[in-house]
């Protein structure tokens, strides 16, 4: 796969105009694995923070990509737990800024997790 399709290019640059693509790459089955449980859902963000934080990426560079993961997931996906439920609720009231604070607080939730 060429860098073009990558959403971190060599120089550590995060493109989050291909999540859409990186997301839709993903196998239906795959997607479902990842959505079925938030344990599971919990546990995919938290291996992708670590990748983006071992290729040099900032706080904000990773809440910028986990917002147009969420972004994606409200308009393309139906909630599979409560959890995910809540989740798009409070995406869809929430304003711009919002959003980009709950992006932040995901963020952080899975850094906690893993430590």
């Amino acid at each position: 796969m060429s860098e073009k399709n990558h959403l971190v290019n060599k120089d550590s640059e995060l493109n989050v105009n291909k999540v859409d693509d990186t997301i839709e790459r993903m196998s239906d089955d795959r997607l479902d694995s990842i959505l079925s449980n938030f344990e599971e859902f919990k546990g995919y963000l938290a291996t992708r923070v670590q990748v983006g934080e071992k290729l040099g990426l900032n706080e904000e560079a990773l809440a910028q990509a986990a917002e147009k993961v969420a972004g994606y997931l409200a308009k393309k996906e139906e909630p599979k737990n409560r959890e995910e439920k809540l989740l798009k609720e409070l995406w869809l009231v929430g304003d711009k800024e919002q959003r980009h604070q709950l992006a932040h607080l995901l963020v952080r939730m899975v850094q906690t997790k893993k430590k």
